[in-house]
Parts: C-alpha cells; sequence; structure tokens
C-alpha cells in the first residue's frame, strides 16, 4: 500500500510512518521543511505542487498538517492556526481532484475539541454537542471551535467524489516520544509539578500511540466509515484523576497544584494557552466501538504504565 502523509514530520507523522513501514507499506512524507522517518518530498502547506505526483496512484492520504496549537492564542497565532489548517485540506482536496487514479482513502486530522466543554455526559459522534456556545466559559473558546468547523467543512467541500473521505476526531495523542505531549506532561511530573490544574473536575480525553495506530489502520481499511469519527480511548477521567494515575506510575507522591491564575502565570512563560488544561474534553468513540474496535488501553491507569516504561527504556539520559 501507497501512503502519503502531509504534515507526517512531526510526532504523529512519525507513530503513523514508523507502523506502516514495518509492516511494508510505501510512506511519503509531505513536509513545509525537514525530513522524517520515511521518504520526504516539499511543499508550501497551502498550494498544489509537485508534491501532487505523489497522490496520483497512491492507495491512502493521511493528512495532518496544521500549526500546533500549543502556543499562545494571540490573533496572529490563531489565524495562523486556521490558515494552515484550511488551506493545506484544500490543497490536498485539489491534488486529489485532479489525479487520474486518485487514492480510495482520506482520513483528514480534526480535533476532538470541536467538542462542548461539559462536565455532565461524554461527547460521542452522534449525539455529542458542538462546542461554542457553552456558558460560563472564556468566550475566546469559541475561536478553537470555529478553527476546528473550518477545517471539517473544507474537507467536507472538497470535490473527491471517488475517495473515502474520514475526519479524524482526535484526542491527545499519548506516545513516549521525546517533545511530544506526553513527554512534556512527564517531564512535569518529575519535576513536582505534575498536581491538579484548576478545579481538577475537567475532563482528559486521550488515547495510546498503540491504539491510535491500530484504529488508523480500521479506518483506512473499513470501505463503510466516513464522516466525522473520535479518536479516544473510551474512558475519559476528571483531569485531578488523570494526574494521580500520571503521579503513582511516575514514581511522585506529591505534586504541585495549580490554580487558575497560576496557570495564566506559567502559560505566559511557556508560550501556551490554559484552555489547553481547563477546557473539559469529555469525548468517546462511539463509532470505533460500533464498528467493533476493540481497545488494547481503554483506562488510563494501565495505559500510564506502559507508556512511563517505554519512555525510561528509550535511552540512559531519561532515568
Amino acid at each position: 500500500m501507497k501512503i502519503v502523509i502531509p504534515g507526517g514530520t512531526g510526532q504523529v507523522g512519525a507513530l503513523l510512518a514508523r507502523a506502516f513501514l514495518a509492516r511494508g507499506d510505501d510512506v511519503v512524507l509531505v513536509s513545509r521543511g525537514g525530513h522524517g522517518v520515511a521518504r520526504t518530498v516539499a511543499w508550501d502547506g497551502r498550494t498544489v505542487g509537485d508534491w501532487a505526483r505523489e497522490v496520483d496512484g497512491a492507495d491512502a492520504v493521511i493528512n495532518l498538517a496544521g500549526r500546533s496549537v500549543n502556543c499562545r492564542y494571540t490573533e496572529e497565532n490563531l489565524r495562523q492556526m486556521m490558515d494552515s489548517r484550511v488551506d493545506s485540506t484544500r490543497a490536498v482536496g485539489q491534488a486529489i481532484e485532479q489525479a487520474v487514479r486518485p487514492p480510495r482513502v482520506w482520513l483528514q486530522m480534526s480535533t476532538a475539541t470541536l467538542y462542548a466543554h461539559r462536565l455532565d455526559a461524554p461527547n460521542d459522534e452522534a449525539t455529542g454537542r458542538i462546542g461554542g456556545d457553552e456558558p460560563g466559559v472564556p468566550a475566546y473558546w469559541k475561536r478553537s471551535i470555529d478553527i476546528a468547523r473550518a477545517w471539517e467543512r473544507t474537507l467536507a467541500e472538497a470535490n473527491t467524489p471517488r475517495t473515502r473521505k474520514v475526519a479524524l476526531r482526535a484526542a491527545m495523542v499519548m506516545s513516549p516520544d521525546r517533545e511530544g505531549i506526553f513527554d512534556v506532561l512527564l517531564g512535569l511530573t518529575r519535576r513536582g509539578l505534575g498536581g491538579t490544574a484548576g478545579s481538577g473536575k475537567q475532563f482528559v480525553s486521550w488515547i495510546h500511540d498503540r491504539d491510535f495506530v491500530r484504529a488508523v489502520r480500521l479506518l483506512l481499511e473499513r470501505e463503510d466509515l466516513d464522516g466525522p469519527v473520535n479518536l479516544a480511548a473510551p474512558h475519559p477521567l476528571p483531569h485531578r484523576e488523570f494526574m494521580s494515575k500520571l503521579r503513582e506510575a511516575a514514581g511522585m507522591g506529591v505534586g504541585l497544584p495549580a490554580t487558575k491564575w497560576m496557570l495564566e502565570i506559567g502559560a505566559f512563560f511557556m508560550r501556551t494557552d490554559t484552555e489547553l488544561l481547563l477546557k473539559s474534553r469529555r469525548v468517546v468513540p462511539g463509532r470505533l466501538l460500533d464498528a467493533g474496535f476493540t481497545f488494547e488501553y481503554p483506562e488510563w491507569g494501565a495505559a500510564v504504565r506502559n507508556l512511563v516504561e517505554r519512555w525510561r527504556n528509550a535511552g540512559p539520559e531519561r532515568s
């Protein structure tokens, strides 16, 4: 199978590329700069260019392109987040539309952040509440929803009738890779900073890297699945419990809690935004479960123990 992965030189792209290469697939990464673990071709992230030749005749495209959300939510950064997602998705759609032999499936990264901040009930694809008008949350949180809506709308509007399209509403992908989200969280925990953020009642949705790869494989193969699919473990949990289990796995008895104002100060110096910690993302994988997918790591306790063990085994500098 030939698989083309725009935006594939980041953490998630590397996870997928390694897995596909291991089973003998032909993997091509499309990147604005740098090289990944597979053959890499260049693009500008906005327009159709020579890279589109790789799409013609490919079996699948998995578009992961988009500016990182781990930044301050300034007007400029929000504009870049929007433009990088919409422009790259439009370009991928145009490349598929122009292909003589278009791929049979296009998996397009989206985000579980699309769903509403809520504590009362989980969000699945059928009954989940889309965010943007929740009471009692900062008004600027709506900007993330607007970006996610535009991202999926661009996918839906692409003129690719011979290509099945799937929007990957992904939660945080937890892997032991350096500089990934788990690496950051574990690093803070090991420094005694892995306590409760805010009230600790907000839910954390996540997915173990091995389940993420397995779910992507299922979506590549199942011709009956299209549209939005939640990629998240079936048991999200409150932040307080999430961090408690992380501290336990890391061998840290205590973690300094952080109030909202403390988080604001810390986020400023870390050049990130408190929405990433304080928004309740209670997302469950309704369509994956209905399709018969069985999670290897449905519970955070077992998942985090596995991740910490693999993180420690990755190299002596991490001991």
